[in-house]
């Protein structure tokens, strides 16, 4: 009892200082030193992004902060009368989010759907607003280039479009602000940010920058006048964190499954191995990525640094986004996926000393609908409410059947304000997920108990004795040490229109270097294996299991202290219908009756139609470097 006792305040004394405050507000009336999960989205566009406003999206910031709190939202195609088709309201609401409406096209989207803004009448402006989806793609092929081009009407070095895009980062700004909780109940947090939308060659390099307060950047960075990653980083540092006023921020890349191979190249923008300068810059700024989002999954391969089937989750068969309606495709590449390059991480750590990739894991929704958290399989209304222009009719599924709801990120942190938060993804006490909110937790430590998961002072152990996902183990303290990782998953508890699903599994990924070469290996450490099959695709009814929690302790069995390695954690729910076999039940399709089939339904039935997932969880790594200290931090 004495020692349980001390274990509390010495966490109390840790973790009530664990980050800074920066902001003005009151006390949050709920604060635990041993930290919660928080469920958020970080990735959120409204009718202030270019491809946003052309697919027929009319919300704004305001009314996506609205929705995240759990208001209902009114999307399109909208009537004559401006009337909404439909009304969407997530069935729980999300503790924090998001608005990363793009920087660049920030002012000519303002232009372009305000009448008697400068440029408005230009002929593109009057090409998008007839037809959305033709100066989409005219605009969106210029700006795609290795060196993007602003329109015609932007003026003289592009002067008319930098200043009208003033008004709409200011509306970010104060829509974060109203949103935000400053009251000690602390129920929801806004964050300000934008998306860097770099797309050399169609590489989508594209990064969600998150400001840590109400202090920001002046401008945000855009890929048109800072068109490469170190540009960008430098700009961060000298715009917002060298300025000594409280101004912090980092920047999440996302879709690395189409940068053709570049999100995680070992090449800097010159062709050149990357220097230490532009490492310790990526490890200062880029402490997250997301492994799952609208746009597919980037955690691994199936072929890809182990054989790994489980990798074959929300796949995109293409490596560039422009490759997805032609015939021509190329295939994805490894140095595009999460796994590979925090494995080239621990080969740059040995290097250079600086781990550039050394990212913890998030997922989002990258919703162009305004609708922060809406992940459902159930109900999902499709990327841009199934149709890519309010021009054209909609179409009979609601979205391209490679695509998919997208994620969520959870965070651990002391409590729901935003230094608390912010501090939780800096030191990648962060996990995603692909949209239900399991609740994970995982320590790493060389003395933990083997017991661990029959005691009520797991966290208290985990934390007093080893670090948390997103952590970097110590040396190890004597020769034949191996380090043991604790491992707890509790699933979703359940909605209104998603009942509870059981656990099926727990897995831990191991990732190190052996002879100068990457190696991966994956463990099941809980649970067995649930067959697709189990799932009645006639009503979508799902195995059950029971099992709503799952723990268990595991010691690496091959571990060698002389080689860097780092253990991140994959939970896996039991099988249960995709989001497109609940859309072909809705409209009545049946597989054994063709007439059922209807135009434009025949994916439902189609041999390789993926009906059937594994929804599932990703925490951030735990890093071993055998050298002290001199990690990516």
């Amino acid at each position: 009892m004495i020692r349980l006792l001390a274990m509390v305040l010495v966490a109390f004394a840790t973790h009530a200082a664990a980050f800074e405050r920066t902001e003005e507000r009151e006390a949050c009336a709920e604060y635990d030193p041993l930290r919660r999960p928080f469920f958020g989205d970080t990735h959120v566009h409204t009718a202030l992004s270019f491809d946003a406003a052309g697919q027929g999206t009319r919300a704004r910031p305001r009314d996506a902060y609205r929705f995240a709190r759990g208001e209902k939202l009114g999307i399109q195609p909208y009537d004559a009368e401006g009337r909404p088709s439909e009304y969407l309201k997530l069935d729980q609401p999300l503790d924090y989010a998001m608005v990363s409406d793009h920087s660049d096209l920030l002012g000519e989207t303002h232009i372009c759907t305000t009448p008697g803004a400068p440029g408005h009448d230009s002929w593109m402006c009057t090409l998008f607003n007839r037809w959305p989806k033709l100066g989409y793609a005219i605009i969106n092929s210029r700006y795609g280039m290795e060196r993007p081009q602003r329109m015609r009407f932007c003026g003289e070095n592009g002067r008319i479009c930098l200043e009208q895009a003033v008004g709409p980062w200011q509306e970010i700004q104060d829509a974060a602000e109203e949103a935000y909780d400053r009251s000690s109940s602390c129920e929801f947090t806004s964050f300000v940010g934008y998306e860097w939308t770099a797309m050399p060659g169609d590489a989508n390099l594209h990064r969600n920058v998150v400001f840590r307060n109400r202090k920001v950047q002046q401008r945000p960075t855009s890929f048109t006048e800072t068109p490469e990653p170190e540009a960008m980083w430098r700009a961060l540092e000298s715009e917002c964190l060298e300025r000594g006023d409280g101004c912090d921020v980092i920047a999440i890349p996302h879709n690395s499954n189409v940068s053709g191979g570049l999100m995680f190249s070992p090449q800097g923008s010159d062709g050149e191995p990357i220097k230490r300068e532009d490492a310790e810059r990526r490890a200062r700024l880029e402490r997250l990525v997301e492994v799952t989002q609208h746009k597919g999954d980037s955690e691994c391969l199936p072929t890809g640094l182990t054989t790994d089937e489980l990798c074959n989750f929300e796949q995109l068969g293409f490596s560039k986004m422009s490759e997805q309606g032609t015939p021509w495709k190329t295939e994805p590449t490894a140095s595009g996926y999460v796994r590979e390059s925090l494995a080239q991480g621990l080969r740059e750590w040995r290097r250079l000393g600086v781990n550039p990739f050394g990212f913890g894991l998030i997922g989002a929704t990258d919703t162009h609908l305004a609708t922060p958290g809406l992940v459902d399989e159930k109900t999902f209304p499709g990327h841009a409410a199934g149709t890519v222009s309010r021009r054209l009719e909609i179409p009979p599924l609601p979205d391209r059947t490679f695509f998919n709801p997208g994620g969520l990120s959870g965070l651990w942190a002391e409590e729901n304000s935003r230094d608390s938060l912010f501090e939780a993804m800096r030191r990648r006490e962060a996990y995603g997920t692909s949209g239900p909110r399991l609740i994970v937790r995982n320590f790493a430590g060389w003395e933990l108990p083997e017991d661990l998961c029959d005691r009520d002072d797991l966290v208290e152990q985990g934390y007093a004795g080893g670090v948390p996902m997103g952590g970097e183990l110590p040396v190890a303290p004597y020769a034949d040490a191996r380090p043991r990782i604790v491992v707890r998953a509790l699933s979703d508890p359940g909605t209104r229109t998603r009942p509870v699903v059981d656990l099926e599994r727990i897995q831990i990924v191991k990732a190190w270097t052996e002879n100068g070469e990457s190696r991966a290996r994956v463990f099941d450490v809980a649970g067995t294996p649930v067959p697709e099959n189990t799932v009645d695709l006639a009503n979508c009814s799902v195995p059950r299991t029971g099992i709503r929690e799952l723990c268990a302790t595991w010691t690496d069995p091959d571990f060698d202290a002389a080689s860097p390695a780092l253990y991140y954690v994959r939970v896996l729910e039991v099988p249960t219908c995709r989001w497109l076999q609940w859309a072909c039940l809705a409209r009545g399709v049946d597989c054994r009756e063709s007439s059922t089939h209807g135009p434009g339904l025949d994916a439902c039935c189609a041999e390789d139609a993926d009906l059937v997932l594994r929804e599932r969880a990703w925490t951030s790594p735990i890093w071993y470097l055998p050298r002290a200290a001199e990690s990516a931090r």
